[in-house]
């Protein structure tokens, strides 16, 4: 049944969608890659050999899963939609591909099998929790598509309007990197924006364990709140950092001794450093929660 060769990815995926009765649902972050250069580039870019096991979330029909099969070791597939998924299951037996772990769920609700690469063209509504579940995974790298305008938050400079809780959570985890970009028109249905595809390779720790879940409530915390000053963005969100009611807390901030935190906590949390609020983080985490 491989008759992609000979034909565009637009009509093959056109071709499975029609003989399925399948209706893309934009809203579901459906939106299937019909570009086979785009596609081809994506799979170059996970260098991939057969000592890799590849995690994909978001299989559609698998416009990549059948191409990263072909490369890699084995695949784990994650596809919520059980009508896709079904498609994909009859796509890999009619072309003998045994190596793919097809798992029919919601990819934030499931713990990942063991892998080392991630390649994904991700469900655009899911970008942000998917992006920050994979942080507390170990792998080498990841190729993961999204919508333009997140990947530039992903690298936002501190004082940008691109600086965000993303940005500040993926500092200390992962070196990031914009491949290529991916006109919409790559697309079926078309997206309203352009895409890109940005390459995570994690860093060798810069920070322990129990020091990231604490940068992560107080990074959670202040980004809610990001053009406010950084006392009262905390105060504001005291239930992420922890329980004391509005004015214990204030009692405990305003019975500071130290100059540096006094002054960093005048500072708009915008304008302040991932090192920063790691710093901030762990004093008073211990001031708050003593």
């Amino acid at each position: 049944m491989n008759s992609e060769p000979s034909q565009s990815l637009s009509k093959v995926t056109k071709n499975i969608l029609n003989q399925y009765g399948i209706k893309l649902n934009k809203n579901l972050g459906q939106n299937y890659l019909i570009d086979r250069n785009k596609r081809d580039q994506i799979i170059n870019f996970a260098n991939l050999s057969k000592e890799d096991t590849v995690l994909e979330i978001g299989t559609g029909i698998g416009t990549l899963t059948i191409e990263l099969a072909k490369r890699a070791g084995k695949v784990i597939a994650i596809e919520q939609d059980s009508n896709i998924a079904e498609i994909l299951q009859q796509r890999l037996e009619d072309e003998n591909i045994d190596n793919v772990e097809l798992i029919n769920d919601d990819a934030l609700n499931v713990d990942f099998p063991k892998f080392n690469k991630i390649v994904s063209n991700l469900p655009y509504q899911i970008s942000s929790p998917i992006t920050f579940k994979f942080l507390n995974y170990d792998f080498d790298l990841a190729i993961l598509m999204y919508q333009k305008e997140f990947a530039r938050r992903m690298n936002g400079a501190v004082g940008s309007k691109d600086y965000s809780r993303l940005s500040a959570m993926l500092y200390f985890k992962c070196d990031v990197e914009t491949m290529t970009d991916v006109s919409s028109e790559s697309f079926i249905p078309k997206p309203k924006i352009d895409s890109s595809v940005v390459k995570l390779t994690p860093k060798e720790n810069k920070i322990s364990q129990e020091d990231f879940k604490v940068y992560s409530n107080f990074t959670k915390a202040l980004f809610q709140h990001r053009n406010k000053k950084i006392r009262n963005a905390l105060i504001d969100s005291r239930h992420i950092i922890c329980k004391l009611d509005k004015k214990e807390m204030k009692e405990k901030i305003n019975n500071i001794d130290s100059e540096e935190i006094k002054e960093y906590l005048k500072k708009r949390v915008i304008a302040i450093e991932p090192e920063e609020i790691l710093f901030l983080s762990k004093e008073l985490n211990s001031i708050l929660n003593e």
